[in-house]
């Protein structure tokens, strides 16, 4: 963290809630949530590639996080059905998702996964509805200091299990398959945890401490995406801190942000090969721009419905969507690799529409945070580094996923301010 964005930290803390047994299960239940959806444990339990078999014990490991989610939700269930009213786009998004049901090409696995993809919803609405910004921040940077220092002794002391042999060898992936989930995850971690050392100054150095260790790992993993990404989610906060000093310094630090974004957009427009070649990337994005064509090839058959939720790339036909974009790629893809064209192949135009007036309205009220509550500090550099991450990997409108939590945590948070929470502890 810089001198700067410290000397713009809050000046002060509320006082703290009485510590109690009571307190310390929800914090630890909470925390528990997150890391289960942080799929931190798929790797060490089933290795590189989990087999068809193994689907059904993975999906049941997932049930402790939906019960976790469920016992939040009892604790407060009006405060998390108000915080919800507030998000109208998340509501019709996630009613879109289970109506998938009606046209999907596999109803029974859209109907299964839409119970997932709400239970995950759900861990990010009962977050926001019952912490202030500055618990969230701590619960959430709490959650990836846990897995900063599992994944640092991981490739320290089994470095077989935590280092990359064949593939990338030398690179730290720490307790996931492979080194950018690490880089991803820990460039995610230093921005949540630098939010969080800026809204609980007395605990700043802890989690400045936890922060250089996410940096450590992020570089380890030599992933220089992850380290753009970090960079980048470090420039938030200190554009955050340096906003929030005044009107005068806002006005002029907010037009050279506008400056540099035209610059970034018209660098990667017209001398993308420079971009690429600095992040030791080709063209094709390591062969997401054949996956993106052949994807959109297939939207083309069904364009306004999509193929249902959460079914595309598990139906093994001969003659289903996936079979045609393995011809089309020249392998078979995962996901779509970028979270928007996930939404159009899934859900069809409507989806895609839906999920981008939710994400519009996030995007609106982080930039009203920015002017009125110290709640930008955590909800603008996440959205950095996550709007990057949705470029390349599909981690929206999704289930048993980190990132989408959090982003629905944060996005219902900017619109269920403090004082509501404050008013119902008093």
């Amino acid at each position: 963290m810089t001198g700067a964005a410290y000397a713009a930290a809050p000046a002060f803390e509320a006082p703290a809630p009485r510590l109690t047994a009571w307190r310390l299960i929800l914090a630890g239940a909470s925390v528990f949530l997150l890391l289960v959806y942080s799929q931190a444990w798929v790797f060490p339990l089933m290795g590189e590639q989990a087999t068809a078999d193994q689907g059904g014990l993975i999906r049941a490991l997932y049930l402790p996080a939906y019960a976790a989610g469920f016992l939040l939700l009892a604790v407060s269930p009006g405060a998390t059905f108000q915080a919800l009213l507030r998000q109208p786009f998340l509501i019709a998004l996630m009613l879109l998702v289970a109506a998938s049901f009606l046209w999907s090409i596999a109803p029974d696995q859209t109907l299964r996964r839409v119970f997932a993809a709400y239970c995950s919803a759900l861990g990010g609405v009962v977050l926001a509805s019952r912490l202030k910004w500055s618990e969230l921040a701590e619960v959430i940077a709490g959650a990836f200091a846990i897995l900063a220092v599992i994944a640092f002794v991981v490739s320290l002391v089994m470095p077989s299990v935590g280092v990359m042999q064949e593939i990338f060898p030398g690179a730290w992936r720490g307790v996931w398959s492979e080194k950018n989930a690490l880089g991803g995850n820990m460039a995610l971690g230093f921005a949540i945890m630098g939010a969080a050392a800026m809204l609980n100054p007395r605990r700043r150095l802890i989690w400045g401490g936890f922060a250089a260790l996410a940096l450590l790992l992020t570089l380890m993993s030599t992933s220089k995406t992850s380290l753009v990404a970090l960079i980048l989610g470090l420039g938030g906060l200190v554009f955050v801190a340096i906003v929030r000093r005044g009107p005068a310094t806002r006005i002029a630090i907010l037009w050279l942000a506008i400056v540099a974004a035209g610059m970034g957009l018209g660098i990667a427009i017209f001398a993308a090969d420079v971009v690429f070649e600095a992040l030791g990337k080709d063209a094709t994005l390591t062969g997401r721009t054949e996956i993106w064509a052949a994807a959109m090839t297939q939207i083309q058959a069904r364009p306004w419905t999509g193929y249902g939720f959460g079914v595309v790339w598990d139906d093994l036909g001969p003659w289903a969507p996936l079979a045609q974009m393995t011809k089309d790629a020249g392998f078979r893809p995962q996901h779509a690799h970028n979270s928007w064209i996930e939404q159009w192949l899934g859900m069809g135009l409507i989806g895609l529409v839906a999920y981008g007036l939710f994400y519009a309205q996030t995007l609106i009220l982080a930039l009203v945070a920015l002017f009125r509550h110290p709640g930008a500090y955590l909800a603008i550099p996440f959205l950095i580094v996550y709007s990057l991450m949705t470029i390349t990997e599909s981690i929206a409108v999704t289930y048993n996923d980190l990132r989408w939590v959090l982003f629905v945590a944060i996005a219902v948070k900017l619109a269920w301010p403090d004082r509501e929470i404050e008013r119902r502890r008093a």
